[in-house]
Order: C-alpha cells, then structure tokens, then sequence
C-alpha cells in the first residue's frame, strides 16, 4: 500500500481538529483526513459536539465509495464504544478503508486501544504514534477531564521578571494598572501576549478568580476573540462570604455564566446574587487558612461537566491553588520590567509550601516568545497519565 506524507496529513488532521475548539467540550477535538491511493483528498472532517457526527464520519460521508482502500488519518483513536453516535471503528471497518494513521490513543481508560483492535482484527493497518505531542496538546483538557472527572487546572498570571503581578497598594496610577484585565493602560505584558490570553481562554470552558481581584480590578473575564463556542465560559468566583459588588461589571454582564463558590451565605445577600442570574454554591472549608476548599470546588466543576479551568487570580489564590495540589499546568507570562520594592506583591502569597522538596516541580515546559515578553508553559501533572 502506497505511503503518503503522513506528518502533513495527520497535522491536516490536527488544523481541522483545533476547528473544533470551544465547539467539542466536553468530547474531544477530532479531525479526520481520507486520502486515496493516488494521494488525493476525497474526505475531510471535523467534529462539533451539537453537529453529533464525529470526524471520521463526516470524512467517510464525504468520499463515498473512494473511502475504499483509503488512508484515514486522525488525531485520535477512533471510538469503540456506543454514545450519541456508533462506534467510528466499525463504520471505518464497514466502509473498507486500507489503513489508519493515527496520533494517539484514546486516554479513556476504559476504550483506550480497543478501536485500534477493531480495525486490526478486521485486517485494516494500523500505525499509531506521530505528531503525539501536538495531538496531547490539543486535547489535553479532555485527558484529565474523562481520565479522573476533574477539569485540567491551568494557573495562568503574568508578571515581572523579579515575580511581581502588582506594585504596593495605593502606588499604581490606576486600580487595575498590573491587573489581568483590566480597563485601562498600565498593563505588564505587551498586546500580543494579552491576545494570547484569550487564545487560551477560548480553549478553556471556564476561568476563576477570587474576589479580590474583583473588588481591586473589576475585570469582566470574557472571551474577547469572537470566535464561535458551545458554552460561555463560565465565569468562576472564589468568594468565601459572598462579598461579591453588585455593580461590578461581572455582576452587571452576568448572563448565566457566573457561578460564586462560598462558605458562609447570608440567605438575602445570596438571594439578591442569584436574583441578578448569578448562581450561588456553598463550599466547605479547607483545612487551613479559613478558605474554600478549592478541591472541592474543583470536583463540583467536574461534576458540571467542566474539561478545563484557568485561574487567573491574585497572590492569595496562586498561593492556595498551589499549596492544595489543584493546579496541573502553568502558563506564566514574564515581561522584560524589574518592578522592585518589599510591598510588590508577589506572583503567589500565603503558608507556601514548608521545604524545597515539597516544592511543585514544572516538567515538559516549554517557552514560548511574544515580541519582547515570553512565556513559560509547563506541567505540574501530565494530564494523559498522572
């Protein structure tokens, strides 16, 4: 059977994939390329959680009876097992493709490689492996979100180089001068970095804060590209006694997408919140500190089906979604300013962790550069396998 390109096709595959992004939560983002023995396309597909039909489908639909013999390349393993839709294994078996080129396996524990079976015991060849890490990036989100029902927690902050997110209270010439979305101008990093910012928050289903950040901000934590997706991103609030300013702008946009997680509710307070669109939950809380239990408010929202969180919070925040071993990625945006002074705050306050060895180790980073900033982009857990 003739070898084509494979890379250039499955990285096809992965362009057609990401089409899906914000579109597929909570499934995955799949995207399926056919290419007949002459090396022609004759069927393309990318998958969308309300389209229902999976990629490879839509591909297979697409080329007809020139599936047949076919090369199929796809990000991920196809499906063995019965959802809203048939397993893809058996339509790519039942259509009599020649072969399958896939990037990974599924990170279901309980599927993972049997499509693969499928399709060998059904002679089809099987070739698993390229482009893996950019099919783990794309869908890093789902991994930890159907491996553990826990949203991959991503601590994203920007900051300078000396580790500072903002100067002493009182000293910025506007509240939100060092925040991460604010009004004004002041910001640490550059535009390019910020437009970044809202690549991953578009990736992302919901992002959190504490009320701090609120009250000293007033950020609006939206999705700022105009790119289409399924669900808003939910606005997340870590608000321990619901002190959550009626005329912040959160509050004010709220269109459903704004949930606080507190421990202490005043029943008219949480009344007039919830009155506004805003849903309110109680947390317990945590074992130290006198704060919400960020683990549990991690498990609530994996119980909503949420895939991916990012925290964008204050030091305070950082400081606690570390120490309590929620925190699975970072993404830390470093400009080229020394900010200086004992009254800065740092990127993360609180206990910390007591000794080095207990420190959260950052493994398989990477960097990345926008203009004169760059940024550090690495994993505390391996979503695939931790």
């Amino acid at each position: 059977m003739p070898k084509h390109d494979d890379l250039a096709l499955l990285r096809r595959a992965l362009e057609l994939a990401r089409q899906g992004t914000g579109l597929t939560s909570p499934n995955p983002c799949v995207g399926a390329v056919i290419v007949d023995h002459d090396g022609n396309t004759v069927g393309e597909g990318s998958y969308t959680y309300d389209g229902l039909k999976h990629a490879e489908v839509l591909a297979l639909e697409q080329a007809g009876e020139k599936a047949r013999g076919a090369t199929v390349y796809v990000n991920l393993e196809p499906c063995a097992h019965q959802g809203r839709t048939g397993p893809c294994a058996e339509a790519l078996v039942a259509a009599r493709v020649g072969r399958v080129v896939a990037a990974v396996e599924d990170p279901n524990p309980a599927v993972s490689g049997k499509g693969f079976d499928i399709l060998r015991a059904a002679g089809v060849e099987v070739s698993v492996g390229l482009a893996a890490d950019e099919a783990r990036s794309l869908n890093e989100g789902f991994a930890r979100y159907v491996r553990t029902r826990l949203p991959l927690v991503t601590l994203k902050t920007a900051m300078t180089l000396d580790g500072r997110i903002a100067p002493p209270p009182g000293e910025s010439e506007d509240p939100s001068a060092l925040g991460v979305d604010g009004t004004a101008g002041g910001w640490i990093t550059s535009e390019t970095a910020r437009n970044h910012v809202q690549e991953l928050r578009h990736a992302a289903d919901a992002i959190m804060v504490g009320v701090g950040t609120v009250i000293a901000d007033d950020p609006l934590l939206t999705d700022r590209t105009g790119l289409p997706r399924r669900r808003s991103l939910l606005r997340v609030i870590v608000d321990s006694r619901l002190r959550l300013p009626f005329e912040s702008r959160i509050a004010k946009t709220c269109r459903d997408d704004v949930i606080i997680f507190c421990s202490f509710a005043e029943e008219k307070r949480k009344a007039e919140l919830m009155a506004r669109g805003i849903r309110v939950e109680q947390i317990a809380l945590g074992t130290s500190g006198g704060r919400t239990d960020l683990k549990a408010l991690v498990k609530r929202l994996g119980e909503m089906d949420i895939t991916s969180l990012i925290i964008e919070g204050g030091a305070m925040v950082n400081g606690a979604a570390l120490v309590t071993g929620i925190v699975d990625k970072v993404f830390l945006y470093y400009a080229p300013k020394l900010l200086g002074g004992s009254g800065s705050v740092p990127f993360a306050a609180g206990p910390g962790f007591r000794r080095m060895s207990e420190a959260a180790v950052v493994k398989n980073f990477r960097i990345h550069r926008f203009g004169e900033d760059f940024a550090v982009e690495g994993y505390i857990r391996d979503p695939w396998s931790e």
